[in-house]
């Protein structure tokens, strides 16, 4: 074993039985995945994403425990207070259950849904706002297919019943716990999935909600009561005590099923549907026998996980969830090093000028289009860390003894803010991860690119691990969130967040064919219940490969200005950045969460992010010596090649 640390957690990982240009994957993670198990309270488990948040996630336990008077340790202690969460059982829904059970028609049944909305509980549809895909300045309430409790539609509408059959009984038990006859119990939860899956008919495959120019439908208040009239906006929306008239319908045709479902549905069931997603959306601030049923089905049977996690890290993410940003700060401020944000933004820098030099090889591309591809590329703001000001939730308050109400106070809060920002301008300074989460996002109307503090540490990210696995780690991320502005659904965005055609028509036409040859790659793997969806995870594929080449690049640009590094476990500099960004996607998961991940997921599992990539990208066959032909090398004319 290598003396240095650096080399030491390379060695560690690998698998040298395995030749790299065959399963370069294997060899990177090899011994990584033979000697780390699935941690018993988790469905999967990988090398860099969660070893860095159950870090973070220690880190946020001592910060709320030593500071148990501020909003956020009283929102914990709250939380941790189980003696009086589980005394009162299924008590905290009996006020939602009293304005259900009030509802006489349809019409106030219009009502008690935006009253559940306030709760956090969305029945019937979902809704979120964002800026206009066309007038990115102001802000919309989207409104789009909703209303199931399975994960996806594909759930209700497979040939093998086995899921739906499960969740059938989840749901009549969530009903008896909250107080039903177990016959009367059983009757109610099959009208309620005979009511979702006749919503999941008319939900649309989750693959064609990418495409945003299938979901923008700006529509006014009364085209919309008009086209879904027993869906009862206007009474939905007074409850939520909120008036949004800038409204873009997403899911037009969901709308008008859902309209005609409502109609032909009775009350009685309707209510039955509201009381359940009431109780199985907020169970997780009820007592412990809904914590342990919802458990049973989505934890064990769909996800294949065997025990909860503790207590103590639920209520974290319930904090974070809630008042992120009030936790953020005291994490910010123990977490990220002063230098880690200009280190971090000299590697993107470096990145940004890789991707707008890549520009120039691209053959399929015109001179005008490339033109403006770099000057959106140029636009792009990088948000690092951490927002410049902090959100105070001003006016929530909590109780140490009232957990369910301190949740609800958050959810109304969350949903004040939210809906007067509708009509409203886009605040260009709002975050939509908490400082401490493990993830990055590019977001297309903003045009902007966002890297939280969790994320930016190691394995990740770390000053001291050598230049080449920084860029093969956190540069290969910042390469794909930068390529997200370029991909299927955010080439349709310009530089300044407009949603337009701005490319030459043959241009993007050969774009097309391009992603085609993606889409075919990615359909060939093979994945728990089948093949990999190559549509629905077409825009992370076309990341993942644009990431890795243009952090390779920015490492050739910083190295022939900084000098050669030293390499690293027998392997040169060039070498380090494809196994710092290889071991970076160790990871693995339980079969039956793998499954799930497969119809709901946008991203590919570990593997294929690796290994897809890297048959694209010829400078790994060099690095690593592969003879054309070999399965990590095809020929050139086998490369799907975008960006």
């Amino acid at each position: 074993m290598p003396d240095d640390p650096v080399s030491a957690s390379i060695e560690a990982a690998l698998d040298r039985g395995t030749d790299p240009c065959t399963d370069f994957y294997q060899f990177a993670c090899g011994g990584w995945l033979d000697s780390n198990e699935i941690p018993s309270d988790q469905t999967s488990w990988g090398r860099s994403f969660h070893e860095i948040a159950k870090s973070n996630q220690d880190l946020l336990k001592t910060i709320l425990e030593e500071n148990p008077d501020s909003r956020e340790g009283t929102l914990y202690a709250s939380c941790m207070d189980t003696e009086t969460i589980d005394g009162l059982g299924a008590k905290p829904l009996e006020p939602l259950f009293g304005k259900i059970d009030a509802a006489g028609d349809k019409a106030a049944f219009a009502t008690v849904a935006g009253e559940l909305g306030r709760a956090g509980v969305d029945i019937l549809y979902g809704a979120y706002a964002g800026a206009d895909y066309e007038n990115p300045e102001t802000m919309v309430l989207n409104l789009l297919q909703g209303g199931i409790g399975l994960p996806d539609r594909d759930y209700y509408l497979a040939e093998d019943k086995g899921v739906v059959e499960g969740y059938q009984a989840y749901v009549a038990g969530v009903l008896v716990l909250a107080g039903v006859s177990e016959e009367e119990a059983a009757k109610q939860a099959a009208a309620i999935v005979a009511f979702e899956t006749r919503l999941a008919e008319n939900s649309l495959p989750r693959a064609e909600l990418w495409d945003p120019s299938n979901t923008y439908h700006p529509t006014t208040r009364e085209e919309l009561a008009k086209s879904a009239p027993s869906v009862g906006f206007d009474a939905q929306f007074a409850a939520l005590g909120h008036d949004p008239q800038a409204l873009n319908v997403m899911t037009p045709d969901y709308f008008v099923a859902l309209s005609a479902a409502i109609d032909e549905t009775e009350l009685d069931t309707l209510k039955a549907y509201a009381k359940f997603h009431a109780a199985n959306q907020l169970s997780a601030y009820l007592s412990q026998d809904f914590i342990d049923h919802r458990f049973e089905f989505f934890g064990k049977q769909l996800s294949g996980q065997k025990e909860q996690r503790p207590r103590w890290k639920r209520c974290v993410a319930q904090v974070d969830g809630s008042v992120g940003e009030l936790l953020g700060k005291a994490y910010v401020e123990r977490a990220f090093g002063g230098d880690s944000k200009d280190i971090a933004l000299e590697m993107i820098a470096g990145i940004e000028e890789a991707f707008e030099a890549g520009l120039a090889e691209l053959e399929w591309m015109d001179d005008d289009t490339r033109a403006k591809a770099a000057e959106k590329a140029k636009m792009v703001t990088n948000k690092i860390g951490y927002p410049d000001s902090w959100e105070t939730y001003e006016g929530v308050a909590f109780d140490k003894g009232d957990h369910f109400g301190n949740i609800l106070a958050t959810k109304a809060w969350q949903v004040d803010d939210i809906l007067a920002k509708v009509g409203g301008p886009v605040d260009k300074a709002e975050w939509f991860m908490t400082p401490s989460t493990v993830n990055a996002y590019y977001n297309p109307s903003a045009n902007e690119i966002v890297f939280p503090a969790g994320i930016l540490q190691a394995p990740f990210f770390d000053a001291g691990f050598p230049r080449a696995m920084n860029f093969g780690a956190i540069g290969m991320v910042v390469g794909h969130e930068l390529t997200h502005g370029f991909d299927d659904d955010g080439r349709k965005f310009d530089g300044t967040g407009k949603m337009h055609e701005w490319w030459a028509p043959e241009v993007a036409e050969r774009f097309e064919e391009r992603t085609a040859c993606v889409v075919e790659q990615y359909n060939q793997y093979d994945v728990p219940g089948g093949k990999l969806n190559g549509e629905l995870t077409l825009g992370e594929n076309i990341a993942d490969m644009g990431g890795i080449k243009q952090t390779y690049r920015a490492y050739k640009a910083w190295a022939e200005k900084n000098g050669a590094e030293e390499g690293k476990a027998g392997f040169t500099p060039e070498q380090l950045v494809f196994l710092g960004f290889a071991q970076s996607w160790c990871t693995e998961a339980t079969p039956e969460y793998a499954a799930m991940l497969a119809k709901v997921d946008s991203h590919s599992p570990g593997k294929y992010r690796v290994n897809g990539s890297l048959v694209n990208t010829p400078e790994f066959g060099e690095a690593f010596g592969c003879e054309v032909g070999t399965p990590m090398r095809p020929p050139e004319d086998e490369i799907c090649e975008v960006w």
